[in-house]
């Protein structure tokens, strides 16, 4: 009974931290669908991967017994945290220096 308690701890714990960064996965590409111009877009998509790829590493080290597996999950996720962030600084330059898109129109407000 006494491995009972943290067992279910970790397990809630995982499971937390799986779900939010699923969550957050789906922030960024709704964040992709909906922002207006490439730049708000690829600000969003980036965050919101890099964060909810963190948290779904970090829940699956939390279930793995080897440090081998942990750096592996660790090697993966600097890596694409590091792709990710030049290649949203690429597409946000391009399109900063090639507008090829005109900006949606801003609905009027109703103040």
């Amino acid at each position: 009974m006494e491995s009972f308690l943290p067992t279910l701890l970790l397990t809630s714990l995982q499971g937390l931290l799986l779900i939010s960064g699923g969550v957050l996965f789906v922030v960024g590409s709704i964040g992709l669908l909906r922002f207006p111009d490439t730049c708000s877009r690829v600000h969003a998509l980036t965050k919101a991967d890099n964060l909810g790829l963190g948290l779904i590493v970090l829940g699956l080290i939390l279930g793995t017994n080897s440090l081998g597996v942990a750096l592996k999950l660790l090697l993966i996720w600097l890596l694409v945290m590091f792709a990710s962030t030049l290649s949203g600084h690429l597409v946000a330059w391009y399109a900063c220096y090639h507008p090829a898109e005109k900006p949606l129109p801003q609905e009027p407000s109703d103040d």
